[in-house]
């Protein structure tokens, strides 16, 4: 009996790129640095929160809330192009900065 033929959507895994999958990488971090700075991110964003409710007061980080968990599930439907998240990025301020992905050329992002 053979196995039904699936066509793959979306991007291809490029283990030269992003590295072998393994269990071991599901268990443990890659590095230690990595969960510093995920520690770091998080207290940096309630930091943010408890100044602009102390500003604002307590519906604006609520509001704020609200709509990152609206623009972190508006997103195309699955096919060729995948979801580049603008109004996320416009909204959180990741849309200003230029990471090294900008001018290192992913072969993905190409035409």
């Amino acid at each position: 009996m053979e196995s039904p033929k699936t066509i793959q959507l979306g991007r291809k895994i490029d283990p030269l790129r992003n590295g072998i999958h393994g269990v071991k990488s599901d268990i443990i971090e890659s590095h230690p640095l990595e969960s510093a700075y995920r520690t770091a991110k998080v207290k940096q964003e309630e930091m943010k929160k408890k100044i602009l409710t102390n500003t604002y007061g307590a519906a604006f980080p609520m509001k704020m809330e609200l709509d990152h968990q609206i623009l972190t599930k508006f997103q195309r439907p699955p096919g060729a192009i995948p979801s580049s998240f603008l109004g996320l990025e416009a909204m959180t301020g990741t849309l200003e900065g230029f990471g090294f992905e900008d001018y290192l050329n992913d072969p993905i992002d190409s035409e």
